[in-house]
């Protein structure tokens, strides 16, 4: 069945994979981006290109107006060098600010002028990296909560993520929660840092983490569409790992040398509580519901494929 869909967000990392992939099954696609200058990126990826203003509720309600979308898919962030900088985590609260209210003020325009112009479905990007909850295991379902990190600079960007659950969930949507991303453009930032040799193991680097090759995440994402997905989707590989074995096994296939090794005292000063829970408590996800409800399919089945061949 062809659709209409409406992709805000669509010049983002995986809104630049996603947009060819719904023109390529025969979807009509409308695609927002925050920049003129991007409009033809936009119109080469197939897509009918939009300027909007994701925190502006005028300028979404009359974007969706005009589409007149079938669904709506949230893929806006704000986590781009151009718009939060270079990634703070020790500020986590400030750096992350411009995805934080996209999330939360973003979504509520988006649901509000999906309502108001009778969009029947919605599918929102979520997160499942290293903030599920940290208790009983490392590996978590969609029936474990994520984790808010209360007390840590990490807790409004995790209030956030719970926003766009409950938000979208309510409304009868489908949130998909996807693992730490790579691809190309996609971990550009870490890979500088690791080889600066920047990027160190904390502590035991026992803490756990997903993830997911763009490709498959746009795989999933056409699925939800199609499907008409409800409820949440854990979107990530099927190889959750402790830092101690992905990082310097990152490492090596971006020919850096090992990664230094700092104790949890020395991290917590210099990066913050966030890295040192990340990566000595964090937890990662089971992907089974995705698999089995979307009949998802991944290329990159496990990172250390994916790292060494999904890079480029």
């Amino acid at each position: 069945m062809v659709m209409r869909v409406f992709v805000a967000g669509g010049t983002g990392v995986l809104g630049r994979r996603l947009v060819p992939r719904l023109v390529a099954h025969g979807h009509q696609v409308t695609a927002t981006t925050t920049s003129a200058a991007k409009l033809g990126q936009l119109q080469r990826l197939g897509a009918d290109g939009v300027v909007m203003d994701g925190l502006d509720a005028a300028s979404v309600g009359q974007a969706v107006a005009a589409a007149r979308p079938d669904v709506i898919v949230h893929q806006m962030t704000g986590i781009s060098p151009a718009h939060a900088g270079k990634p703070d985590l020790k500020h986590f609260d400030r750096w992350a600010e411009p995805t934080i209210r996209l999330r939360t003020e973003g979504t509520d325009h988006l649901l509000a002028a999906a309502e108001a112009t009778g969009v029947p479905h919605f599918v929102a990007q979520g997160y499942a990296n290293w903030n599920g909850i940290r208790r009983d295991g490392w590996v978590k379902t969609e029936d474990d909560p994520l984790d808010l990190y209360e007390g840590t600079p990490a807790y409004v960007a995790m209030a956030a993520l719970r926003h766009v659950e409950e938000s979208v969930v309510g409304a009868g949507g489908a949130v998909l929660r996807y693992g730490g991303f790579y691809g190309p453009g996609a971990t550009d930032d870490q890979v500088e840092l690791i080889r600066k040799r920047q990027f160190p193991l904390v502590g035991d680097g026992g803490g756990y983490a997903s993830w997911v090759h763009l490709d498959d995440a746009a795989s999933a994402t056409v699925l939800a569409v199609e499907q008409k997905a409800r409820g949440v989707f854990n979107i990530v590989d099927d190889d959750p790992a402790p830092a101690s074995a992905w990082l310097p096994y990152l490492a090596r296939c971006t020919g850096a040398k090992p990664p230094m090794r700092v104790p949890k005292w020395l991290a917590r000063l210099l990066a913050g509580p966030v890295v040192v829970t990340m990566m000595t408590e964090g937890r990662g996800f089971s992907n089974a519901k995705a698999k089995r409800e979307l009949g998802w399919e991944l290329s990159y089945p496990s990172w250390r494929q994916g790292f060494k061949e999904g890079l480029a």
